[in-house]
């Protein structure tokens, strides 16, 4: 028998504990063992809950439990989940997490804690919810040299951005629709400034090349600024405007790591994503592009990616999967050294070469991002987007 807890009884840990109620004897067949749930560490009162023999509030017995492998760490943020994880996996203990904030920021600590003590530490989950992407990320693809990585990587602005461009909706009202179905939190800046989708694109970044980059080394800008006028000129034209987290290899070897609105040609598969579903498109230079495609968020969908690693990780007892990444990636300046085309609105003369839209709006490119902004002075524009190409 596999024992096994759970740091966190929220959405994420809630649902882990669901998917065991309801899948327990498949998941005991594939492991070849019985999977236990021995422990719940939340501060919350859970006495009145089917869990309450199992409510524990001091994590010193699930690290002193020789008997218990594995944590699943569903407390989010990187402050009481950072130091748990740490003396969990110093203890000989297996480590699985949904938490994109801890991973982005402290995962080249915790995987090198985790090498030296032979266990794993997996997370799936972290990007895109339920959808598998990081296990064909550093296994199906590895054969690959990764090229790019682009996709929706938060559903909470996907939905935002849905109803704009669907129903004409203003981006408060789309936002508070958001609120009252739970798709986003009272304080949403992390969805709707792209922090959210700046800690995945890092994660992504930091499996597919090799090197971390860190959250605050990657531009960011969020969709708050986003008027229905440019999403009618941009559906007009054939684009969707969405909400992009996009890596790039570089020729000379460097990377580049961007999050922001984009007008997205129709022709481009992420185009047609829309509601709280996210979608990551890789291109490798031996597969082409792939795309995968799913919830990204929810208590089952992402308790099912958190029950696949903890899985893999008590199939791989004793040896791990090699997993993370050990240097600093080397990264361009956003600012001037990424030529990209650009989308302007205002009233002014279009530049030469530009391509005009309508209502005042132009694509001019490829240029940096500093002089995009050169022009946008230039010309007094009142909106300036990247476009993807």
């Amino acid at each position: 028998m596999a024992k096994f807890a759970i740091m966190g009884f929220g959405t994420v840990g809630g649902g882990v504990a669901e998917v065991l109620r309801l899948n327990g004897g498949a998941i005991a067949e594939k492991l070849g063992e019985p999977l236990s749930l021995q422990y719940i560490l939340d501060l919350r009162d859970l006495s009145e809950t089917p869990y309450a023999d199992k409510a524990v509030k001091d994590f010193s017995i699930l690290e002193n439990d020789p008997e218990l492998e594995l944590v699943v760490e569903a407390i989010g943020g990187a402050k009481a989940a950072l130091e748990f994880t740490r003396r969990a996996l110093l203890a000989g203990k297996h480590v699985v997490t949904s938490n994109k904030e801890l991973v982005a920021a402290h995962g080249r600590e915790l995987l090198a804690i985790a090498r030296e003590k032979n266990v794993s530490y997996l997370f799936e989950a972290s990007v895109g919810g339920g959808i598998p992407v990081l296990r064909p990320l550093s296994q199906c693809l590895s054969g690959n040299r990764v090229q790019e990585i682009v996709g929706i990587l938060n559903g909470t602005t996907n939905y935002i951005l849905t109803r704009m461009v669907q129903d004409g909706v203003s981006f408060d009202e789309a936002l508070r629709e958001a609120q009252a179905k739970g798709y986003a939190e009272q304080n949403p800046a992390a969805d709707v400034e792209g922090l959210d989708a700046c800690r995945k694109i890092c994660i992504l970044s930091d499996l597919a090349w090799g090197g971390e980059v860190r959250p605050e080394a990657v531009h960011t800008q969020g969709i708050t600024a986003i008027d229905l006028r440019d999403v009618a000129i941009a559906s007009g034209a054939g684009y969707r405007i969405k909400l992009l987290g996009r890596a790039l290899a570089l020729p000379d070897g460097r990377l580049a790591a961007y999050v922001a609105p984009h007008l997205v040609p129709l022709s481009c598969p992420v185009a047609g994503v829309d509601d709280v579903f996210n979608a990551i498109m890789i291109r490798g230079n031996a597969v082409g592009d792939v795309m995968f495609y799913g919830r990204g968020a929810g208590d089952l969908p992402t308790a099912s990616a958190v029950m696949g690693d903890i899985i893999d990780a008590l199939q791989h007892r004793g040896s791990p999967r090699k997993l993370g990444w050990d240097r600093d990636a080397a990264l361009v300046d956003f600012d001037t050294e990424l030529p990209l085309y650009w989308y302007l609105r205002g009233d002014f003369t279009p530049p030469p070469g530009s391509q005009i839209l309508s209502d005042g709006a132009v694509i001019v490119g490829p240029v940096s991002h500093r002089e995009a902004k050169a022009l946008v002075q230039r010309f007094a524009a009142q909106v300036m987007l990247p476009v993807l190409r």
